[in-house]
């Protein structure tokens, strides 16, 4: 069920070596380190990413971009830092260039910086983010995002903690050098000292950016000879496990750890636990947590690989859980068009679906789509039943899938009563400056 993203238009940009000529305007010479002075070196952007970078943001895209002036001699391999000037040649920055991406320019510096600078803040901003993450974790959670890229000013960085295992992604070509990958588990490995630091390609990312393959042996592992790919981990007590190998993401949904816990909570508030129903549950984390709770789960996913790691992360469990769990391969949208159709009932149901809305274009469709699932939960549901509905589509604001709920429950003849709006954990932070951060949303509703 994932979706393309369809790219912004790429409009033609000028780029040329230093002492030819971009358009009209003509650039002073370059001056270093000062915020007023003109830039001759790097990319000229438009008024309107000029001032979008000026409130906070960091990203330029490439139909943004006026001129590019490279150094003198051109080379086929681009720069990995440039000079970001606004559209009257007053420096903006330095940021990293990725020629083929739509996101063309991040931005990690609001000064002229080099190789040498940029690692250092680097290596600094990392260790930062580490020391914000370290106290989530504990004998009950010792997994987490660890680096969450722009939101921790490390434009296209994720790091991610799964017990003694670190995966890093480097999503952005300007980050694909041997020094940004040295730094990383440098600082990775004298601050958490893990058994094994691997590097995870995000497919489509390196599609849309134009990477080149990531190493395929670990960058650091502590028995050399036979280096750990996989593990367990815990999150709210429950053991997962995690292979480097497979599953989405960095291999886990680590933003909907504190959700996990706020499902089961609620569903005993309520006394919502008789029958639990998790829909796209993926390897399980909602299933289980509603375990602990209730009488009987059921978790639904379009993806056998995803359940047989449930049935995994199940039998880990089986000890401190109750309730029997089963799981069913289907596709989300004809199951519960039966179910409800055939009058099944259900205390308690989750719904989170992956991102129905790469892009601003896709948001109607996938508004159609998660009003279509909460309307068949909503038949589904006992009066005073639980329902906690998600959306990790950025382009889905509140105000949209708070609509889409409500058009639902009038089209069942349910009244819900809004008991909580969560997002994502605490490990993955939202800046205000970039609304981008801001990507996952959970509605925590009791169904009347």
């Amino acid at each position: 069920m994932v979706k393309p993203q369809k790219p912004r238009p790429e409009t033609k940009r000028k780029v040329h070596s230093e002492g030819k000529t971009a358009g009209a305007a003509q650039p002073a010479p370059e001056v270093q380190g000062n915020p007023a002075a003109q830039v001759k070196i790097g990319a000229q952007v438009s008024r309107r990413a000029a001032d979008r970078l000026r409130s906070g943001h960091l990203w330029v895209y490439a139909s943004d971009i006026e001129a590019i002036t490279l150094p003198e001699p051109a080379s086929d391999v681009p720069p990995a830092l440039l000079p970001v000037a606004d559209h009257r040649g007053l420096l903006l920055g330095t940021a990293l260039y990725s020629p083929s991406s739509q996101i063309a320019l991040r931005l990690v510096a609001r000064e002229a910086i080099g190789e040498e600078e940029w690692l250092r803040l680097l290596a600094a901003r990392l260790r930062l983010a580490i020391a914000r993450r370290k106290p989530l974790l504990d004998d009950r959670n010792d997994a987490c995002r660890l680096c969450f890229s722009e939101a921790d000013e490390l434009p296209g960085v994720v790091v991610d903690k799964y017990g003694g295992l670190v995966v890093l992604q480097l999503l952005t070509k300007g980050l694909l050098a041997a020094g940004v990958r040295k730094t990383c588990v440098r600082v990775l490995r004298e601050e958490l000292a893990p058994s094994a630091i691997l590097e995870r390609p995000d497919p489509r990312m390196r599609e849309l950016e134009g990477l080149a393959p990531s190493p395929s042996e670990p960058l650091f592992a502590e028995d050399p000879s036979s280096p750990a790919s996989a593990t367990q981990f815990r999150l709210n007590g429950l053991l997962f496990h995690f292979d480097a190998n497979s599953g989405q993401k960095t291999g886990a949904f680590l933003d909907q750890r504190a959700n996990y816990a706020a499902a089961a909570e609620w569903a005993h508030r309520l006394g919502a636990t008789g029958r639990a129903l998790d829909v796209c549950c993926y390897q399980g984390g909602f299933a289980l947590h509603l375990a602990e709770v209730c009488r009987q789960v059921t978790g639904i996913d379009a993806s056998r690989a995803s359940l047989e790691v449930a049935e995994l992360n199940l039998e880990a469990n089986r000890p401190r859980l109750s309730a029997p769990v089963d799981w069913v391969e289907a596709d989300a949208f004809q199951i519960l068009r039966d179910w409800s159709d055939a009058g099944e009932r259900f205390d308690a149901i989750v719904l989170d679906p992956p991102a129905f809305a790469k892009s601003m274009r896709a948001v109607e469709g996938a508004l159609r789509g998660y009003k279509e699932l909460n309307l068949r939960a909503l038949k589904m549901l006992s009066p005073g039943g639980l329902l906690v509905t998600c959306s990790c589509s950025h382009h889905v604001g509140w105000a949209d899938l708070e609509a889409a709920v409500a058009s639902a429950a009038a089209d069942a003849s349910r009244r819900v009563r809004l008991l909580e709006r969560r997002g994502a954990a605490l490990d993955h932070p939202v800046v205000l400056n970039l609304p981008e951060t801001e990507y996952l949303k959970c509605l925590v509703l009791e169904v009347e």
